[in-house]
């Protein structure tokens, strides 16, 4: 087992298991944490002796998105950023990728897992995509694979209204492969996971290639022109003081939990 800052890598029978590892605040992204995660999945990329990489989270929730003052204080401009080489990480990857999500799956906790090939979701999940909420705009290219996979009306509901749903309404959206107890979540996963280890190597990723072929092609673009929209909203007054109000909702002298200043 290998630890790097605030994410855990374990390696087994072709399996690369990677944890978030920042319980304490709902595994919320960092910039560092975004930074090493596209180089664990690059890396896993190259390295032959890998053949499926299994991710979760730690303590009570996936991830709860992006650290909001870490955010502010780091926010993601137009070209290359932290955000963006884990998002080009994700869609060149051609191992197959297999999620188990419980508890909170928020803002960013949600769209990572749109580039997953399996997702397996505990009962007690609950996701949602508040980027509207907080004057920003949707960011992983999930602009443009909503709308191709669940089509526009669905799309609609949860990136326009960013309300959250439980993990029965992201089954019957086909945004998860399977729900299950929160208990047989990571077994689950890690069974699918060997399996896939055992196939022919070369096939798999052949097949995974073939079938997101057109899928790259619509999810880079809907990724460049989400960070060309976001760089500039997200430095709007109406971004910085809704930002704002979320952070001192959920600061402790408010009465918020800490681990809380998490959501987009």
């Amino acid at each position: 087992m290998k630890t790097m800052d605030e994410i855990v890598t374990e390696r087994f029978e072709g399996i690369l298991r990677v944890q978030l590892n920042r319980p304490e605040k709902l595994n919320a992204m960092t910039s560092g944490m975004y930074i090493g995660l596209a180089e664990i999945i690059d890396g896993a990329a190259r390295d032959e002796s890998i053949r499926v990489v299994l991710w979760h989270g730690a303590g009570d929730a996936f991830s709860a998105g992006n650290d909001i003052e870490d955010f502010l204080e780091n926010p993601p401009g137009a070209g290359e950023s932290p955000q963006s080489k884990l998002m080009n990480a994700l869609v060149d990857f051609d191992k197959p990728l297999v999620a188990a999500v419980h508890g909170a799956a928020i803002g960013g906790g949600t769209t990572m897992l749109l580039h997953c090939d399996f997702v397996y979701a505990g009962e007690s999940t609950k996701f949602q995509m508040p980027f509207i909420n907080l004057a920003v705009v949707p960011e992983f290219g999930s602009s443009g694979i909503l709308p191709h996979t669940i089509g526009h009306i669905h799309a609609a509901e949860l990136i326009l209204l960013g309300s959250a749903f439980n993990a029965s309404r992201a089954a019957e959206l086909g945004l998860v492969t399977k729900v299950v107890s929160d208990q047989e979540l990571l077994a689950t996963a890690t069974e699918t996971a060997r399996h896939l280890a055992a196939k022919p190597s070369g096939a798999l990723q052949a097949s995974k290639r073939l079938l997101k072929r057109s899928f790259r092609e619509l999810t880079k673009a809907a990724m460049a022109a989400e960070n060309e929209v976001f760089s500039v909203q997200v430095r709007s007054d109406e971004a910085k003081a809704a930002l704002a109000a979320f952070i001192a909702k959920h600061s402790p002298a408010a009465g918020g939990a800490s681990k809380s200043a998490t959501a987009a």
